[in-house]
């Protein structure tokens, strides 16, 4: 078996499809089905009442039943991909895949319909008959021009939106890109000169859309296999490819090229020559399309077009025309207003959102995952990367926004910022969760000291803090690195415009601060030298001199190096100020909700004192996210039957807590199942005081807490907001290495709020 590249991506694109197990979706409920009550709920006699309410209101599908949310994938199979017409059977994997993406990047569910049937009109019946059981419709890899005739039709019929990807996809996605080269060329739609080659479905629907954006018809010059599309030319001719026609003698791609514009290219390997661009304008923009081999090599193009504006459809070259940063926030916009269609003001509303999504500072989630890649808006970076989760807010609530507006939306939104924060949330697992904090941070201006202020998550974070909050982020680091880094992220925030720094290399308070410094630990061994030092090289405990001297009301540390090292320094220089750490408390968003865990970090070994103290202080921080704490002690022992280990700590932590009224519910000590279960719970032990699930897991021991938060975090799909250390009245903070930029942001909104504001 050959070690090519090829044959090794061949091989491990077919393990992907059949293991674990074939294909690439399955089916799941979203209802309990554990009893005799859940299925009479869910099938008979129940399910009748939602029958009965559909039939009274056509429109309650959206409310009973999933239609509201539910997509078909259709395809014939006679243009799949670049392999041409293989049949409807052999175009599942491609139509699997497509419903994939719109569960991953819209959270839309989708079946894959393939269908044996080449006739266009008995295609389009089959569609519409489909009709009562679908939010809508992607036509899919369909051949020209028989697509045209299936989406007018269904069009024509259908009361749901239709849309055929290959064309009006991946017109949108030029049309944003082409938005951008020209805005990067210093050109405008409407002087542009256009040449393109592909007369096929995406070709012709993108010269519609461009000439939508303004470009002159008479300005666009079609050519496809057979040459130029002329008058008169009576060889493959359609309405779609007859609308371009011109009137001239020419008849060759060689012929129009001359002092064009932009080279449009959904054709073939190696049809635009290298002396056919260098017969092109200045900054030339050429998008080659064509898969996998484009019309033009980018370097090929570069080596007679040096300041060449290039996009192709590949994946290892800048700016890959994608369709998955269209389809499928086109369709959660439709969907989630119930448009009847998608009409001309839709798709321009999503050319207009993804075109300015590349034009804003690149997301730190793009970011990670494209680890390495210049994503700064340019030459090189003209469309945003799919993996940017911005696109699902800013596209769909554009498109949203424009059904509304042009009265296809039959389920108008009565709050459009508030749409964009559902979809935020549906995104970003934390959103819903931190918005009670984002919001009482935002009733005050604190300033933040990020001890680590090189770092690019930091950096990412800043920028973050500036646009989403109130408050005024303070860097410690070398300003020349920081600038430099900025530059590279592509982050339009600067050191000493945007935010203060601190440089321990040559700051003009680098005395007084270690002479604060001296001064809280002359009599702990350290002397003005050691001080000295310690404020040169520690910026942790230059974060804390900044709180302590009032020139920062919190600092966050913790990017690198270990927890209890950081604890350390803060510590010392804060408990002059009468701050003691009493824990660490990790929010775990889960799919079923937060589940809070402690103490992970603070107390190894921690007393019945110390436990007592965690779980008041996680109580009282619970409520910042607008939760009730339901607190339950967890050890190996469950209500006093061992005495070894931790239950009698844990014991004595419960009777601790009993010696004076407590305004939250607690009680232990048991097993984390029986926490979770109520029954369970019910069932050992019918007198305990708490009700329903635990969502404060208090433990009495940190490698307990500190296990349990990494499996939810690493095998449980968990993301972590924290750790949040209690007990220094929101002063400090101090992460862990594996936090985000997202969950610097998130800390930092923590940081931000006044003590007096959670109690």
């Amino acid at each position: 078996m050959s070690d090519s590249p090829n044959e090794t991506l061949r091989q491990a694109a077919l393990a992907y499809h059949e293991f674990p197990r074939p294909g690439k979706l399955e089916i799941r409920a979203t209802k309990p089905l554990a009893n005799g009550r859940d299925l009479a709920r869910a099938y008979s006699p129940g399910v009748a009442e939602a029958c009965l309410e559909i039939k009274a209101d056509p429109a309650n599908a959206a409310r009973y039943t999933s239609r509201g949310n539910l997509v078909a994938v259709v395809s014939n199979g006679t243009a799949v991909l670049g392999l041409g017409n293989i049949g409807a059977l052999a175009s599942k994997p491609v139509m699997e895949g497509k419903a994939v993406l719109f569960k991953k990047f819209a959270n839309i569910d989708c079946f894959d319909i393939e269908v044996d049937e080449s006739d266009p009109v008995k295609l389009a019946e089959i569609v519409c008959a489909l009709e009562p059981t679908f939010g809508a419709i992607n036509l899919e890899d369909i051949k020209a021009p028989d697509c045209f005739i299936v989406e007018k039709l269904c069009r024509e019929r259908m009361n749901i939106p239709v849309f055929h990807d290959d064309q009006h996809g991946t017109a949108i996605v030029v049309g944003a890109a082409a938005t951008n080269a020209l805005f990067v060329a210093g050109k405008s739609f409407e002087e542009v000169k256009i040449v393109s080659t592909g007369g096929g479905a995406a070709g012709i629907a993108c010269l519609n859309m461009l000439v939508k954006l303004g470009v002159k018809r008479e300005n666009i010059w079609l050519c496809d296999v057979h040459g130029l599309v002329y008058e008169g030319r009576e060889v493959d001719m359609n309405p779609q490819k007859s609308a371009f026609a011109q009137a001239t003698d020419k008849r060759t791609l060689d012929d129009v090229i001359e002092g064009a514009d932009l080279f449009l290219g959904l054709s073939g390997p190696n049809v635009l020559k290298p002396e056919m661009v260098a017969r092109m304008t200045r900054r030339p923009i050429i998008f080659a399309l064509a898969n996998p081999n484009p019309e033009i090599m980018p370097d090929v193009a570069r080596a007679v077009a040096p300041d060449a504006i290039i996009a192709t459809g590949r994946s290892d070259f800048p700016n890959q025309v994608n369709n998955v940063l269209c389809f499928p926030f086109i369709f959660r916009g439709a969907l989630d207003v119930g448009a009847t269609t998608i009409n001309d003001e839709m798709e321009i509303a999503c050319v207009e959102g993804i075109a300015a999504m590349a034009r804003a500072t690149t997301s730190a989630e793009a970011a990670a995952v494209y680890k390495g890649e210049q994503l700064t808006f340019g030459a090189e970076y003209l469309i945003p990367k799919p993996f940017d989760p911005r696109l699902s807010s800013v596209v769909s609530s554009a498109v949203a926004k424009a059904a509304m507006e042009t009265g296809v939306a039959m389920r108008p939104l009565d709050d459009l910022k508030a749409y964009r924060a559902k979809l935020d949330a549906n995104v970003y697992k934390s959103s819903m969760l931190m918005r009670p904090v984002f919001e009482a941070a935002a009733t005050a201006s604190r300033s933040l000291v990020f001890a680590e202020g090189e770092d690019e998550r930091v950096l990412r974070a800043a920028q973050a803090i500036l646009e989403e909050t109130t408050e005024k982020p303070i860097l410690i680091g070398r300003p020349d690195v920081i600038a430099q880094r900025c530059e590279r992220l592509g982050l339009v925030i600067r050191p000493d415009q945007d935010f203060q720094i601190v440089n321990p290399e040559n700051d003009p308070r680098y005395r007084d601060y270690w002479e604060s410094y001296h001064d809280i630990m002359a009599r702990r061994g350290v002397s003005p030298d050691i001080a000295r030092a310690v404020m040169r090289t520690n910026t942790t405990a230059i974060g804390a001199v900044m709180v302590h001297r009032k020139e920062a009301d919190s600092m966050i540390c913790g990017t690198f190096g270990e927890f209890r090292w950081h604890l350390n320094y803060i510590s010392q220089v804060l408990a002059s100020d009468g701050l003691k750490p009493v824990g660490a408390l990790s929010m775990m968003i889960l799919e079923d909700g937060p589940l809070f865990i402690a103490d992970t970090h603070v107390n190894i070994y921690p007393s019945p004192e110390q436990l007592a103290e965690t779980a008041i202080a996680a109580a009282r921080h619970v409520r910042r996210f607008g939760l009730v704490p339901n607190v339950a002690f967890c050890s190996q022992s469950q209500f006093g039957n061992q005495g070894e280990g931790s239950g009698n700590r844990l014991r004595q932590a419960i009777q601790v807590l009993d010696s004076a009224p407590r305004d939250f519910c607690y009680e232990g000590e048991m097993n984390v199942d029986t926490a979770l279960d109520a029954d369970l719970r019910e069932r050992l032990l019918p007198s305990n005081r708490m009700k329903g699930a635990a969502n404060v897991l208090v433990f009495g021991h940190a490698d307990a807490a500190s296990g349990v938060r990494n499996i939810l975090k690493m095998k449980g799909g968990g993301l972590e907001v924290g750790p949040i250390l209690m007990g220094m009245g929101n002063h400090a903070h101090i992460v862990t290495p594996s936090i985000t930029a997202r969950g610097l942001l998130n800390m930092a909104a923590i940081a931000g709020t006044p003590v007096a504001a959670y109690g």
